[in-house]
């Protein structure tokens, strides 16, 4: 009896001590599932020097090429040291592309860019580390997740690979890098330096969650990429380099398609080769950019269910 008498009261003593440390937790992850992983697909938009709208060509949403636009492709995984703040690290896939031909016609500043005639595309690798800070949790009564809308803003650093092609005279599609299209390299041309389809990114967004379950949300985010290159699209120095030198520079294919691809355009001045005085090539004073929105679905692992259904023993 003394040994049935005292496992009754070791089980108790344990059951209550679980039962006390679940009801005080302010939420899952303090003690369960403090990891999550999530999916997400939406549409990646590109900022750069190609296409865009109509008048002068701005550095954000003005400038969409809404056509032109496609998925981006998205795996997550978080872990929170904390419930109101989680550590990121994640993987994007995308596909951007810039045409000038696409830009419309209203005879305003958008009209030089349609002459200018030039486009481009380019896949997007993408791998980041971000910090998610969820500023109303400290609103919230610790009674779990399910049912619950929290925001968030994120910040974080990253790195992606990107190969611009540009489109040729036969319809198919060329790596522009290795044409070197602006005179990267050339020793007549200093300034233009040959560039990394490799390099590093800043991250800003904010986006919301909602918990259809303890272990499982959808949410939005709004995600923007600092860059600091302005050759995404192949397309920076606001000048035509003499063609002459792909001759000097380039195998003799290679700048037979370069010929063709550093310019494509429509002016309609008298002359057959264009001169800076008549036509820029692209604007170096601004970098390229490209963000996401997404659509995210998500699942907690582990989460508080094991502490949810424990119950204490029964002794007959």
């Amino acid at each position: 009896m003394r040994t049935s008498l005292l496992k009754v009261r070791l089980s108790a003593l344990v059951c209550f001590a679980i039962l006390s440390f679940s009801s005080n937790a302010q939420s899952v992850t303090l003690g369960n599932g403090k990891v999550e992983v999530g999916l997400g697909l939406g549409p990646m938009f590109f900022l750069g020097d190609l296409g865009g709208s109509a008048g002068v060509g701005k550095t954000f949403v003005k400038d969409l090429d809404l056509p032109l636009t496609k998925l981006n492709k998205g795996l997550y995984v978080n872990y929170y040291p904390a419930e109101w703040v989680g550590l990121r690290v994640a993987g994007n896939l995308g596909f951007v592309e810039g045409d000038d031909a696409q830009a419309p016609d209203k005879g305003g500043a958008e009209t030089d860019r349609k002459y200018r005639n030039l486009n481009f595309r380019s896949k997007i690798s993408e791998a980041y580390a971000a910090v998610e800070l969820y500023p109303t949790f400290f609103l919230e009564k610790y009674d779990g997740l399910l049912g619950k809308l929290r925001p968030y803003v994120l910040g974080g650093a990253g790195i992606f690979h990107f190969n611009p092609e540009a489109q040729d005279v036969d319809g198919s599609w060329v790596k522009t890098a290795p044409l070197r299209l602006e005179g990267q390299g050339f020793a007549e041309y200093p300034d233009s330096k040959p560039y990394k389809l490799t390099q590093l990114n800043l991250l800003f967004g904010f986006g919301a969650k909602y918990y259809l379950k303890e272990n499982m949300y959808i949410g939005f985010e709004i995600l923007h990429r600092k860059l600091f290159t302005d050759y995404v699209d192949d397309v920076s120095n606001n000048y035509y380099i003499d063609p002459i030198l792909f001759d000097q520079y380039l195998p003799a294919a290679d700048a037979q398609k370069a010929r063709r691809l550093y310019y494509k355009g429509t002016y309609s001045f008298p002359t057959t080769r264009p001169y800076q005085e008549f036509a820029e090539r692209g604007d170096p004073k601004q970098n390229d950019a490209f963000f996401s929105s997404i659509l995210r679905m998500g699942w907690r692992l582990g989460g508080n269910s094991a502490t949810r259904h424990l119950k204490c023993p029964v002794f007959y």
